[in-house]
């Protein structure tokens, strides 16, 4: 960079960058040095708006309103730069990419000129309240999604502070939030889930389309393995034929499977499931893969091949150690299932999803009387978790022999008379 011109006695220099063909402006002014971009690439013009953004400059620096600390958009910076390689392998990109819109998008056009001391509690609550107003396509902001902001910028405050530029961290909470309630999972009760897989055994034995009959054999045996293993759909997503292993169990004598969970929500576990696992696993060792693309006529058809001849026969391929457990994806088929069957929300309207699977399994365990320390090893959560979430509804989780007792009454001694109580004495 080399410095072409000066203007305003020399106060103001007026340079341009490699490989940019706007004019660029600099001056240093109360021990700090100011740069600007004119977005001109004529020169004369340049020097008018270099002008006039050094005497603004100096207006607010008589006025004691220039800043001299560094500004939020500074720390948003230095922010975007850092976090990315920092947690590079540690979080996924798409949530990378979400702190960069939350940055751009909101969070920039509000806070972005201000110094990092200006922004205090007060500052915060009302963004909040700038943001519930700021309405797209007449609906406010979800909660959730201003949370998510929120976390953006107690990341941002966190690297201002870790770099010396504020003392600490506002307080970001809501003033006026309430004390959640404690809302149960919703999951399948003993009856509701038979209903759901002999649904689904009905529609594996009598699709509406024959060409869906192996997605259909594919979702019976995923609600049948998800019910007894407890797995989070995500993690199920994952499986591999050979983290999974068939096993005679040493301390019930039956036969389980043993799952290792090699990506999962807590990185890699172990699972043993239920004996009911087993012969769906089976099931889907069995069952030859998808072959190819449709063979019916319409689909032929549509290919450009004859109809009047056989079609080529497919060699059968089966599933091997390294393919997935559940290749396919079993979401619109099972969503339209439970609508059908009426299983679709709890009785607190809350809707259930492939996840509800995994409460079930937790909540039958509770009801059998597991272990919670065991079933959280098993599901790779923690206690607190499934007594918050799932043993508070467990109907069967409360004792009867341990509530009603009842205080032996004391026994009347025989040949005592009651004595006469006298009003008077």
């Amino acid at each position: 960079m080399q410095l072409d011109h000066t203007i305003m006695g020399g106060r103001v220099h007026i340079y341009k960058r490699e490989n940019s063909r706007y004019w660029q402006c600099m001056t240093h002014l109360k021990n700090r040095i100011y740069r600007k971009s004119t977005s001109e690439d004529s020169l004369a013009h340049a020097k008018e708006i270099a002008e006039d953004w050094y005497l603004e400059l100096r207006g607010k620096s008589r006025a004691g309103l220039l800043k001299t600390e560094k500004t939020f958009k500074d720390a948003a910076d230095k922010f975007t730069a850092e976090y990315e390689t920092m947690t590079e392998g540690q979080r996924s990109p798409r949530w990378v990419k979400q702190h960069q819109i939350n940055l751009r998008l909101h969070l920039l056009p509000f806070f972005g000129e201000l110094g990092l001391s200006e922004i205090t509690s007060a500052k915060v609550r009302e963004y909040r309240v700038h943001r519930a107003l700021n309405r797209h396509k007449g609906k406010p902001p979800a909660r959730n999604t201003i949370h998510n902001e929120i976390v953006t910028l107690r990341l941002v405050l966190k690297l201002a502070e870790d770099n010396g530029w504020i003392p600490g961290v506002p307080n970001l909470s809501s003033p006026y939030k309430k004390q959640n309630k404690v809302v149960h999972r919703p999951w399948f009760s003993p009856e509701e889930y038979k209903q759901l897989y002999e649904a689904t055994r009905e529609y594996a034995r009598k699709p509406f389309h024959e060409h869906q009959r192996w997605e259909a054999e594919q979702l019976h045996d995923f609600v049948l393995f998800m019910g007894n293993t407890g797995l989070r759909p995500d993690e199920a997503k994952r499986l591999r034929h050979r983290d999974v292993t068939i096993v005679e169990d040493e301390a019930t004598g039956e036969r389980i499977l043993e799952i290792e969970i090699v990506e999962g929500k807590q990185g890699y576990g172990n699972c043993k499931s239920m004996p009911g696992a087993v012969k769906p696993y089976e099931r889907l060792l069995k069952r030859a893969l998808p072959s190819g693309p449709s063979q019916t006529d319409r689909a032929r058809k549509r290919r450009g091949e004859d109809v009047s001849q056989l079609p080529a026969p497919v060699e059968k391929k089966y599933p091997q150690p390294t393919d997935l457990v559940f290749p396919g994806n079993h979401i619109k088929m099972f969503n339209n299932l439970l609508v059908r069957i009426n299983l679709k929300f709890d009785r607190q309207a809350l809707p259930r999803t492939a996840y509800s699977l995994r409460h079930t399994y937790i909540c039958m365990r509770l009801s059998e009387g597991a272990k919670e320390y065991q079933l959280g090893l098993n599901c790779r959560t923690s206690v607190e978790m499934i007594q918050k979430h799932y043993a508070v509804h467990i109907k069967h989780v409360i004792r009867t022999e341990d509530i009603n007792v009842l205080r032996p009454k004391p026994r009347r001694k025989k040949g005592k008379k009651k004595e006469e109580s006298h009003p008077d004495l």
